[in-house]
């Protein structure tokens, strides 16, 4: 695939975890927020729950869930430091970190608190 190709594919992924989100009741505060540290794919909001998610688009299921190395998460955990410094009034909320995994021709699989910093 070429590279417009799989950023392509990346957008449609992430408005499809966007679209689990909201319909979970979440609301969608930031898509692909960039940092100097790192990018959050996208930040969401429920009541007093502040969710970062990495979104993994693969081949199959596995594949995506597997994809998340501990460099990356540490990378996302430095982006969400610099998220909150700017976002002050979020800082008291309660802090997660997921991920959703989108698999050609099926539903975006959302795994709640994938892992802690």
């Amino acid at each position: 695939m070429s590279r417009r190709g799989r950023e392509r594919a990346g957008r449609l992924a992430e408005m499809l975890a966007a679209w689990l989100l909201r319909a979970r009741g979440f609301r969608v505060l930031a898509r692909r927020y960039a940092t100097p540290v790192g990018e959050i794919d996208l930040v969401a909001r429920r009541g007093k729950l502040l969710v970062f998610v990495e979104v993994k688009r693969r081949a199959t299921r596995e594949d995506a869930l597997i994809a998340l190395q501990p460099q990356q998460q540490a990378r996302i955990a430095r982006a969400a430091e610099a998220f909150l410094q700017r976002h002050a009034e979020l800082a008291a909320h309660d802090l997660r970190f997921d991920l959703v995994a989108v698999v050609p021709w099926r539903l975006p699989h959302h795994l709640v608190d994938a892992w802690r910093t």
